[in-house]
């Protein structure tokens, strides 16, 4: 079916129904548009006119998947395109960076320019982009932004994004230049390849970086129900699993440490298997909260996992918490925001290559990488998201 889509950057979708039977009032017939919907249909009126149009609209928050898979590609396909303008392949990957919407539009046939001109006034109300089957950009008012050869009609085009999505990494600084210079280098030693325009991390003055007992305390804590958690996976017996688990909890006073998720799997009658191989690949983030607490000397390159029989004993050798936290001492905040920075640009290597159904560069193991994050962005504070919910966009 011929499509066209719609991408923007909003701080919510309810409106959007809205605007759709706004621009289709005229000359269709719409349907959909109640309380949640998210797919709408535009009928044509009259009896020789049967090219219904289909439009689904999805958002971070509806659908986060599709963000987090298709994004960093959409980012590679248009940095792969040689713009005439520099400065404007810069703005269309800013714009890129910051969509959180989109409007999927179908049509049952080839659409011609009556059908085009209703779906850029869509792409103007919602203040988005359009993008067309063929890799061609438009702007709100219908103009090329890029054409997959790099040239442009619209080389004014200035990025819209709402204020949810304006963020510190956004903007650059001069910390946060050197910063991503080092560490594109360090990419490019390693011969993993790189988007030269994913923005910078906030600098460390817009960061709250957690302190060395609340790290400890996540530490313990994720690390004990870890074992529940590999129990599960291996068909243990849970009473006896969840018994002992219970028990060092109390005992290192860290049962307030757990996050939701954590507890819900505590709790639950028969966990699942795959929600327990889920959590057991948080090692890799413990391994991350070790080393910023001194116990590990390096973050190796993720290319394996980490020695588990190492951070276990790294608790298991303590008889109490405060003897652990005595044995620990917090590593510089710049050194921790770059490593954060770090895994950030590697995480966007796996996604790409991912996408494009290549073996990850450099041996690189994606759920290391992602797990290494979380306990990194984690530690940063980045935008103050809480451990079960950090962000994966890259």
């Amino acid at each position: 079916m011929p499509y066209f889509t719609i991408f923007a950057s909003r701080n919510d979708i309810r409106d959007i129904g809205g605007l759709i039977h706004e621009v289709f009032g005229d000359g269709f017939t719409v349907s959909g548009g109640g309380p949640n919907e998210t797919e709408f249909s535009a009928q044509p009126k009259g009896w020789f006119k049967t090219n219904t149009i289909t439009i689904r609209v999805a958002s971070e928050d509806t659908n986060p998947d599709y963000f987090d898979n298709n994004i960093p590609g959409m980012m590679g396909f248009y940095d792969s395109i040689p713009f005439e303008d520099e400065d404007l392949k810069r703005r269309v990957l800013l714009q890129i960076s910051v969509i959180n919407t989109m409007l999927a539009i179908e049509t049952e046939k080839e659409y011609g320019q009556e059908y085009l001109e209703h779906f850029v006034k869509l792409t103007g109300k919602v203040d988005g982009i359009g993008f067309m089957p063929n890799g061609t950009l438009l702007d709100r008012d219908g103009r090329v932004i890029v054409y997959p050869n790099g040239s442009s009609d619209a080389a004014d085009f200035s990025p819209r994004a709402c204020t949810r999505k304006i963020r510190g990494e956004d903007c650059s600084t001069p910390e946060g230049a050197e910063r991503k210079q080092k560490n594109l280098a360090y990419l490019s030693e390693k011969q993993i390849p790189y988007l030269e325009h994913l923005p910078e991390l906030p600098p460390l003055s817009e960061l709250k970086v957690r302190s060395r007992e609340e790290i400890a305390r996540r530490a313990v804590a994720l690390l004990i129900v870890i074992q529940y958690a590999c129990d599960v996976a291996q068909e243990e017996d849970l009473a006896e699993s969840k018994a002992f688990v219970t028990g060092l909890l109390d005992k290192f006073g860290v049962a307030d440490a757990l996050t939701d998720d954590e507890r819900d799997l505590l709790e639950q009658a028969k966990p699942t298997r795959q929600a327990a191989i889920n959590l057991t690949w948080q090692y890799e983030a413990y391994w991350a909260l070790l080393w910023a607490l001194g116990t590990v000397d390096s973050l190796d390159f993720p290319d394996h996992t980490c020695y588990c029989g190492f951070a276990i004993q790294a608790v298991s050798s303590c008889d109490s918490f405060g003897e652990f936290l005595e044995r620990t001492s917090l590593r510089r905040p710049e050194d921790i925001l770059d490593e954060a920075d770090k895994i950030y640009r590697l995480h966007w290597a796996c996604v790409n290559d991912r996408i494009q159904g290549r073996e990850p560069a450099g041996g690189l193991i994606e759920s290391v990488v992602m797990e290494r994050r979380r306990g990194l962005f984690w530690m940063i504070g980045h935008r103050d998201e809480a451990w079960d919910d950090i962000s994966m966009d890259t």
